[in-house]
C-alpha cells in the first residue's frame, strides 16, 4: 500500500514499497545514483539498477571534498544538464546528494530514497540540502526541493537500534511541536510494538512529515515558523560538537528535555507536559544525562549558525503541540539553565 503528499507543490512524498513505485516516479532521461557503501552492500538489486557514484558512510564524509569528488565523477561519466540524480541513503547520502545537483552544472533534477527513520521524518524533506566545514553542521548549502521523495518503512528494519532511535527523536519533536495526536499515538503503544510494526511505522512518520510539511508551506526559507523544527536544536548541535560519543537524535533528546524544563522556568509550560516529554523520550530508551557541563555546552552555542547580531531564536514549547519561537541574548539564554 502507498500513500503521497506534496510538499510546497515541488516534491511528492511517497509512502510505500520502494520496487512498487519507483518506476512511475522515475524521468525517461539518464540517472545516476548517489549512495554509500553500507547502502550499496543492502540494497545491490536497487542501486545497482543504475550508473552510480558510492561514498564512504558516515558524518566525516558530509563536507566539501565529498562533493568535489562527486563532481569529478559525474564529469567523468559525462553527466549533463539532463541527467537526473538520485541520492538511496540516509541523511547525510541525501543532503550531500541534494547539494551536489543543486550546484552541478547550475542545478539538475534529484530525488530520493531516504533509508533511515531520520532521513525519512526530517532531513530528505522540505528542500534543505548541504555540508558541513570543519566543526559547523550544514554551514554550506541551498534551499532546493527534490522532485521526489520515496519513504520506504519497511527499509528501516534493517537500522541498527540505535540509528533507528535517532530517528524517534525527530518524531518525537515533531509531536511536540505541531501534532499532539502523534504524541499520544506513540505514548499509547510500547518501543517494540512501534519498532516491530510496519503500520504504526508508516502512521508515525506521514504525521511527522505532515507536521513539517506543514510549515515548510508556511516557511520555506527560515524566516520565521520554519525555527520551530529547531525545537532541541540549538542544545543538541552543541552537545554534537563537544562529544563524539552521541549521535544526531540522542543529543537532540537531550535538548528537547532541557528547554522544556527551561519553558517551565519562564512560565510557559505546564511542569506535568515536561514529565511526559521525559517519560516519551525515556520510554524510547534516550538518555537524558548531560555528557558534557552545562557551562561547556553554552559557551558552545554562542557558535550557533543561527545566531543574529549577539542572539538567538530559542524555541520554546507551550504545550504538547504546539511551541513558539523567542529571539533572546545570549545572557538570557544562559540564565534559563542556572
Amino acid at each position: 500500500m502507498s500513500d503521497t503528499l506534496y510538499i510546497m507543490n515541488k516534491t511528492l512524498v511517497c509512502f510505500g514499497r520502494v520496487m512498487d513505485v519507483m518506476n512511475n516516479l522515475l524521468p525517461e532521461s539518464r540517472v545516476i545514483v548517489i549512495s554509500d557503501e553500507n547502502v550499496a552492500r543492502l540494497y545491490p538489486e536497487l542501486v545497482g539498477r543504475f550508473e552510480n557514484i558510492i561514498i564512504c558512510s558516515g558524518e566525516g564524509v558530509k563536507n566539501l571534498a565529498t562533493v568535489e569528488h562527486i563532481y569529478n565523477e559525474l564529469m567523468s561519466l559525462g553527466a549533463d544538464r539532463s541527467t537526473f540524480l538520485l541520492g538511496i541513503g540516509g541523511g547525510i547520502v541525501t543532503d550531500i546528494t541534494g547539494f551536489v545537483a543543486s550546484t552541478y552544472m547550475r542545478g539538475v533534477k534529484f530525488g530520493f530514497v531516504s533509508t533511515t527513520l531520520l532521513g525519512q521524518v526530517d532531513a530528505s524533506v522540505g528542500g534543505k540540502n548541504g555540508v558541513n566545514v570543519a566543526d559547523y553542521k550544514n554551514m554550506v548549502g541551498t534551499i532546493t526541493h527534490p522532485q521526489f521523495v520515496v519513504s520506504d518503512v519497511e527499509m528501516l528494519k534493517t537500522l541498527p537500534v540505535r540509528e533507528w532511535r535517532a530517528g524517534m527523536a525527530e518524531v518525537i519533536k515533531s509531536a511536540i511541536v505541531g501534532d499532539k495526536e502523534l504524541f499520544d499515538y506513540i505514548m499509547r503503544y510500547s518501543y517494540n510494538e512501534i519498532y516491530s510494526n510496519i503500520d504504526h511505522m508508516q502512521y508515525i512518520v506521514r504525521r511527522a512529515v505532515t507536521v513539517k510539511a506543514s510549515i515548510v508551506e508556511e516557511d520555506e526559507r527560515e524566516s520565521g515558523m520554519r525555527r520551530l523544527l529547531n525545537l532541541g536544536h540549538t542544545i543538541g548541535h552543541a552537545i554534537e560538537k563537544l562529544t563524539h560519543e552521541v549521535n544526531h537524535g540522542e543529543a537532540v533528546a537531550i535538548g528537547m528535555s532541557l528547554i522544556s524544563r527551561a519553558s517551565v522556568k519562564v512560565g510557559l509550560l505546564n511542569i506535568s507536559d515536561v514529565e511526559r516529554i521525559n517519560d516519551c523520550l525515556l520510554k524510547f530508551g534516550f538518555n537524558l544525562e548531560l555528557p558534557a557541563s552545562i557551562d561547556d555546552i553554552l559557551t558552545v552555542t554562542r557558535k550557533d549558525k543561527k545566531k543574529a547580531e549577539g542572539a538567538i531564536h530559542v524555541v520554546l514549547p507551550v504545550a504538547i503541540g504546539e511551541c513558539e519561537v523567542r529571539n533572546m541574548s545570549f545572557e538570557e539564554f544562559d540564565n534559563m539553565f542556572m
